[in-house]
């Protein structure tokens, strides 16, 4: 990987690898594992950093709003953004952008004649952005519809119509910051990416504290619209870097090459859209069915969630900064290597979200009394929330597996239309499910429903690995992923035990957490995973320098 291994920032794009060899490779001896640890390690302090802000995020609209009507009002406004940060920046855009700028890029390092990225840019970003302008014109145009549609149960719709008038404008600005982070991405650039949640949450938690106290929930709303403009600020100068030192570069742009169509047809564009679009529309049903239950239903899923939800980020960390490797490698034909790092992402990734999952559940009470329990968030709501939480736990691995095998089926750059399949089959259990248990269990219902409706999903999707994507080793990546799944089972029981018997929330939730952590490890070390092997060899190297150092 020549200078790549050395500056997360400073590395010369273009750049080819060498060809691997058919010998498996010896372990430690990629070249690109120094890069990985440092784009993980940044990744991971701005991810942590925005989940932080997040929280406060949401901990000033528990502080504000509550978990009443207002706040619902919000939340169903909020369902824009949701999806468009899933369609825009997570998952569709990048699974189509990230692939084809990277194919772009080893075509550039193969001696293409015209500029494979500069085409690539021209064809895509204009009607990127007419495309996404006018959908936030239709959303603001057809508001009041969109509330109806999805929640026909709120007593007075007229704030979430006031609400979604403001939030809607983040199509636009979300669909640029989603092209920014996928061509920073392909170029190995993961600074300005990572950090577009940490300025997004600051616009948000601005606008309340600055305007709640005259405009409500309105202010969350005019934060979420400001939020997105600064996610395209914070990406814009290091893309303008990019792309003008490509141009710098690029052979002449009059002479014939690939074009733009060729990197990224409309069939991958549909494909990875309509999974992303389906993945989002359990928020949807969420939404819908909690909306005809008391006043609050919708906060306490939507504060549940959004804590769950932190070791799922945490844990698609690593897929994420690995993503354009994979698919680097397709583009070079090293079919093995992309499959080596696909297993080891699976592996490490479902040890962080197990071992999340194990704190949340022990620790749910703690955890929400000591977030939001404060202002017009009350003792009821932190009960309620807390056993919402816990249900929605349960689904963590099946959101994690999906979040990281997607990739593996879209990194090649061809059209697959096998996820979208996948989701539709896990849509229908959830909209089953939860219509079914919601009479019975109210909001944990609709939880129970979320992770059993994604579990299918991540088993339908493991099913259908394959030689058309990364064609993985499904059995070994099971016998894996059980031991994880028996450390969680022994930590969760340790951790909530001992984490009952403490009074104050602080010092349980300490106390449940470092039982979970050491119970965890414990099992995983006795039952030898090798997920966590690049860990632990990772910490002992680190050590043995300090005590060189001293």
């Amino acid at each position: 990987m020549t200078s790549t291994t050395h500056s997360v920032d400073t590395a010369p794009a273009g750049k080819v690898p060498a060809p691997a060899t058919e010998a498996e490779p010896v372990r430690g001896s990629d070249p690109s594992n120094g890069f990985l640890a440092k784009a993980a390690l940044i990744t991971a302090v701005l991810t942590v950093a925005g989940s932080i802000l997040g929280l406060v995020r949401d901990q000033a609209l528990a502080h504000f709003f509550g978990a009443g009507s207002e706040t619902d009002a919000f939340l169903v406004a909020w369902t824009v953004p949701e999806v468009a940060t899933t369609l825009l920046i997570e998952d569709g855009l990048a699974f189509a952008l990230v692939p084809a700028f990277s194919m772009a890029l080893a075509r550039r390092g193969q001696g293409a004649r015209r500029d494979p990225v500069r085409a690539l840019v021209a064809a895509s970003l204009p009607r990127l952005m007419v495309a996404s302008g006018a959908v936030a014109l239709i959303l603001m145009a057809g508001a009041p519809v969109l509330v109806e549609v999805l929640a026909p149960g709120l007593p007075d719709p007229r704030l979430a119509v006031d609400c979604t008038l403001l939030t809607a404008t983040c199509v636009f600005t979300f669909g640029l910051a989603g092209y920014c982070s996928a061509a920073l991405r392909a170029h190995r650039r993961f600074v300005a990416p990572a950090a577009i949640y940490v300025f997004y949450n600051i616009g948000i938690i601005t606008a309340v504290f600055v305007l709640a106290p005259r405009y409500g929930v309105r202010a969350a709303a005019l934060g979420v619209a400001v939020g997105g403009v600064l996610m395209v600020l914070v990406q814009a100068p290091s893309l303008w870097r990019q792309l003008t030192r490509d141009t710098a570069d690029a052979p002449n742009d009059n002479a014939t090459g690939p074009s733009a169509p060729a990197l990224m047809g409309r069939a991958v564009v549909a494909t990875v859209l309509l999974f992303a679009l389906c993945r989002q529309s359990q928020v949807l049903i969420e939404r819908f069915l909690a909306s005809s239950l008391p006043s609050g239903a919708i906060s306490h899923l939507n504060y549940a969630q959004k804590v769950a939800q932190v070791p799922m980020i945490l844990s698609l960390m690593l897929c994420t900064v690995t993503l354009p490797v994979v698919a680097r490698a397709l583009a070079e034909g090293d079919v093995k290597r992309a499959r080596s790092r696909v297993e080891r992402d699976l592996g490490l990734a479902g040890c962080v979200v197990l071992l999340g999952t194990s704190v949340v559940i022990a620790c749910a009470p703690q955890l929400i009394q000591l977030l939001f329990q404060r202002g017009a968030f009350t003792a009821d709501d932190t009960v309620a929330t807390a056993a919402v939480m816990r249900v929605y736990a349960l689904g963590l691995l099946g959101h994690t597996l999906v979040g990281a095998l997607v990739r593996s089926y879209f990194s090649g750059g061809r059209a697959t239309w096998f996820p979208l399949g996948a989701m539709t089959v896990g849509i229908a259990a959830t909209a089953g499910i939860g219509t079914w248990a919601v009479d019975l269990w109210g909001v944990r219902g609709i939880a129970l429903a979320n992770a059993a409706g994604i579990s299918v999903t991540a088993f339908v999707l493991l099913c259908g690995m394959g030689p058309r994507n990364v064609p993985i080793r499904v059995r070994r990546v099971l016998g894996e992923l059980v031991k994880p799944v028996a450390a969680t089972v022994c930590a969760t029981g340790f951790g909530g035990a001992f984490a009952s018997h403490v009074d104050a929330p602080f010092s349980a939730f300490a106390v449940g957490s470092t039982t979970v952590a050491a119970v965890f490890f414990l099992v995983l070390w006795a039952l030898k995973a090798q997920a966590f092997e690049p860990v632990i060899r990772s910490v002992t190297s680190a050590t043995r320098k300090l005590w060189h150092v001293h």
